[in-house]
């Protein structure tokens, strides 16, 4: 016999609010005397769908309660210890109700199977944990109590924030080797796969600054269109052998769901990166951008004085679209650069040049500088997709004014950051969350 709408009330602070079963269905009814000011009218009818919500979510809680008879846990047998009173954040309140509490008759760690079924964590329902962790990856513990307190009426403290979310971040990176995610429905095949690395440094409590790593894959069309971006960040200590390590993981998985696609690797001219790059991709090539940077500098060779401007833009403009449109335009522009180093330059002009002679003559030798052909192909030519990665994933949240981080702070934000900003992750890692569970501290 299910319990009285009265009952249901009461039970949850809502002696006035009126509840009501029907088979599997919770019906309720709201009475609103509207005021005379709209946002206070809006603010009223936001308070009694948490209200609302509140005893629904109760109800839907208890569904994954036992009956108190013994159950057995990994071969142990467990009994109840009557039913214990506890406080559950929801997206709409907090809720109190009585759920039954086990231990073996050795005693030992308290087990409560509401909380295992359910996929509570911290005492957080699931779908507010996955809030809590996605606005937390946007933004600090504060941001995200005051966006709660200003946009949903709902108040919460900075610890509760932080416990739910380091917990969350603490699944995402113990599962990284395990969970393998799948990736969208992408309507056009697949063509061209582009694996890019690159680094940004983030501001460490203890130890200064020090570099987190970044590094997406790209999966392109045959019309050189991108289809869908993976992301992936590590924090510094942890370092590049364990970032690459990672990387792996996701290249194996990428290359047997795309075994004909043409693997591009795409960095700036570090050279661990190509030395990694090498292992895994047909071609390499040196980021547009970054060889641009060195022209320009170089154009002071070509036009000294500083009345020049106009014409050192324009050279810089040419050399570009030459690099961009006709083969071999690396060596025709070493050539030229190579006369003028016996030119009378300024010291630090000079060394500029000599900076951008080098550069190319070690990247044409590896043949990283073959625009040309890539345009022609319609294949990317350029990183800019990591380079927007190392702002997003790292210098938004991790780079605020003030911001001092933990090794396990950062990692736990890059995690969160990298399965929101990749389309399609963030669903599948709460849907295997509910799919495997949560470990739980205390019942």
């Amino acid at each position: 016999m299910p319990p009285s709408r009265t009952a249901i009330a009461a039970h949850f602070g809502l002696a006035n609010f009126p509840v009501a079963y029907c088979g599997l269905k919770i019906i309720t009814s709201l009475a609103l005397r509207f005021p005379d000011f709209q946002r206070k009218m809006e603010n009223m009818i936001l308070d009694a769908v948490n209200d609302v919500g509140c005893v629904a979510t109760g109800e839907a809680l208890k569904r994954f309660d036992t009956d108190g008879l013994p159950i057995i846990r990994e071969g142990v047998k467990l009994t109840s210890r009557n039913k214990d009173s506890k406080k559950y954040q929801t997206p709409f309140g907090i809720i109190e109700i009585e759920r039954h509490v086990y231990q073996s008759s050795k005693g030992g760690k308290i087990f409560c199977p509401l909380e295992d079924s359910a996929r509570t964590v911290f005492a957080a329902t699931p779908k507010f944990a996955q809030q809590l962790s996605h606005k937390y990856s946007q933004g600090n513990a504060s941001s995200v109590c005051s966006d709660l307190r200003e946009n949903h009426n709902r108040s919460i403290a900075k610890s509760t924030v932080q416990n739910v979310t380091n917990w969350i971040g603490s699944i995402a990176c113990a599962q990284e080797e395990n969970w393998d995610y799948a990736p969208p429905e992408i309507d056009e095949p697949i063509s061209t796969v582009v694996f890019s690395l690159d680094g940004a440094y983030i501001l460490m409590a203890n130890e200064g600054y020090r570099e987190a790593m970044v590094g997406n894959f790209s999966l392109y069309d045959c019309h050189g269109e991108r289809q869908h971006t993976l992301y992936l960040g590590e924090a510094p200590e942890y370092g590049k052998a364990c970032f690459k390590e990672r990387f792996e993981r996701e290249i194996h998985r990428i290359k047997a769901r795309y075994p004909d696609a043409l693997y591009l690797g795409i960095a700036d001219g570090a050279k661990d990166n190509w030395t990694f790059l090498e292992q895994h991709t047909k071609r390499q090539l040196v980021d547009f951008y970054h060889v641009t940077e060195y022209l320009a500098k170089a154009a002071y060779a070509v036009y000294p004085k500083k009345n020049m401007h106009t014409r050192r833009k324009q050279w810089l403009s040419e050399r570009c679209t030459q690099l961009k449109h006709e083969k071999n335009a690396a060596q025709t522009i070493l050539g030229e650069l190579k006369v003028l180093t016996d030119t009378k330059l300024s010291a630090s002009i000079k060394d500029d040049l000599e900076a951008t002679l080098t550069y190319f003559s070690n990247n044409i030798t590896k043949n990283r500088l073959n625009y040309a052909q890539h345009v022609e192909e319609q294949l990317p030519i350029g990183s800019g997709v990591t380079e927007a990665a190392c702002k997003t994933l790292v210098k938004q949240r991790l780079c605020g004014s003030g911001m001092r981080w933990k090794n396990k702070g950062a990692k736990v934000v890059l995690s969160l950051r990298a399965l929101v900003q990749t389309t399609n992750r963030w669903q599948q890692f709460w849907d295997k969350i509910i799919q495997f569970g949560v470990e739980h501290q205390t019942a």
